[in-house]
């Protein structure tokens, strides 16, 4: 194998992204820094390098360990990178945060019931 592959190919080897596609686009709109620069999609990675990913539910810092074009089981796929201990600690930050504060609507299913829409009512102050 070579010594560097493009970074879509290397994000969705690794399963950060379902489609290259979808990594292609977090690429082009900023959401991969590498070596905290804004990089495009051809860009080579190359084992050693740090990238900061945002994949729209979280934010991942890992550092490349091992390189691979072929999307593969997600087990093999850790094997690609380590993440970083400030990331791991933010990460746990936050779904602490959001098992705390759940968003309102997370609960109901469908169309709200009458009594549903009468609790948002009186939680938005709406009595």
């Amino acid at each position: 194998m070579s010594d560097s592959v493009r970074l879509d190919k290397w994000l969705w080897a690794a399963r950060f992204f379902k489609t290259r596609s979808l990594a292609t686009e977090a690429v082009d709109s900023g959401k991969v820094k590498l070596d905290g620069d804004k990089v495009k999609p051809a860009r080579a990675v190359r084992v050693g390098d740090t990238l900061d990913i945002d994949n729209g539910s979280d934010r991942w810092e890992v550092d490349v360990m091992n390189l691979s074009d072929v999307r593969a089981a997600a087990p093999i796929a850790r094997n690609l990178y380590e993440e970083t201990d400030a990331s791991v600690a933010r990460r746990a930050t936050v779904a602490e945060q959001r098992k705390m504060f759940r968003e309102p609507s997370a609960d109901f299913k469908g169309r709200p019931t009458k009594r549903d829409r009468r609790q948002l009512g009186k939680a938005g102050g709406y009595d």
